[in-house]
């Protein structure tokens, strides 16, 4: 991207939404011109247009971050968070029936509200081990005053495998399992591999949004589009096709690499950290070249 003009003309070219970009130098091009290397070193995404696929409830935390580097961010929700097909029986009882001894397994902090709605008060599980995939699945369990056991040092379901205690010797404790209705079987199947008795749960599913044509529209010019599961890069080529997704794919992490790789497709830029913060900061470094 070039000046303030250029920008300004992109984003007059896009029909969408614009967002005002702060700090915005105006005057003559000269002074522009000047000014941009300090910006390009504080602001390096300044002027990328930067689509942002989550659930429009929680894409809050990303397009912030992005927008403080510069980005004009497009917002195309591609999947919305819905709670379970029975309404929570069978989540609920579940939570019923764990006993001390017993590990709570949350994989995404979407799990973990779901548990917390059906368990207000932390009593409800005393002398159950818990365990969060992620430091904000681990932050909403906290602020509920249930800080996990057991928070990987990797944020994806081998290293929970990896990192979890040997089961009892008497099969006496189990792992309940909350999760999508949709996951990989990598974790219940390799607890079982490893002698857990294991109940898996549903404690919420991600079915598809519906944006206008006008928001895809838009969203298939951008230049980076951002990832953050399978099911938001799954839905943006149903609602866009391939042939219109940007040739800039960031990822969270390498889940969600693989479904995009399993189209044929090499993402450009995948976190090594795998939280929105470890994604606008694998971003920020490869706009930085």
């Amino acid at each position: 991207p070039g000046g303030d003009a250029d920008i300004v003309a992109r984003l007059a070219a896009d029909g969408a939404r614009v967002d005002v970009v702060p700090g915005l130098v105006t005057g003559t091009a000269a002074a522009v011109d000047a000014a941009l290397p300090d910006r390009a070193a504080t602001r390096p995404l300044l002027g990328l247009r930067v689509v942002v696929t989550r659930a429009a409830e929680q894409a809050g935390e990303l397009s912030s971050r992005l927008r403080r580097l510069g980005a004009l961010v497009v917002e195309l929700p591609t999947i919305r968070v819905e709670g379970p097909a029975d309404g929570g029986a069978a989540l609920g009882a579940a939570l019923e029936s764990l006993a001390g001894g017993d590990w709570l397994v949350l994989t995404s902090a979407n799990g973990a509200r779901r548990v917390l709605d059906l368990v207000p008060d932390a009593r409800g599980l005393d002398g159950v081990r818990l365990a969060a995939i992620g430091p904000a699945t681990a932050d909403v369990l906290a602020g509920a005053h249930l800080p996990p056991d057991l928070v990987p040092a990797r944020y994806v379901a081998e290293s929970l495998l990896e990192e979890l205690p040997e089961p009892p010797a008497d099969g006496s404790a189990r792992v309940v399992l909350a999760r999508a209705a949709v996951a990989r079987d990598t974790l219940p199947a390799g607890l079982r591999a490893r002698g857990w008795r294991v109940v898996v749960v549903e404690a919420y599913r991600t079915v598809p949004a519906a944006p206008s044509p006008e928001a895809v529209e838009a969203a298939s010019r951008a230049d980076v589009v951002c990832f953050t599961a399978p099911s938001t890069f799954d839905r943006f080529v149903e609602l866009a096709g391939l042939e219109r997704l940007s040739p800039t794919v960031a990822c969270i992490g390498p889940v969600t690499a693989a479904a995009v790789r399993a189209r044929g497709l090499e993402p450009t830029v995948v976190a090594t950290e795998y939280t929105v913060a470890g994604l606008v900061e694998a971003l920020a470094r490869w706009a930085r070249g």
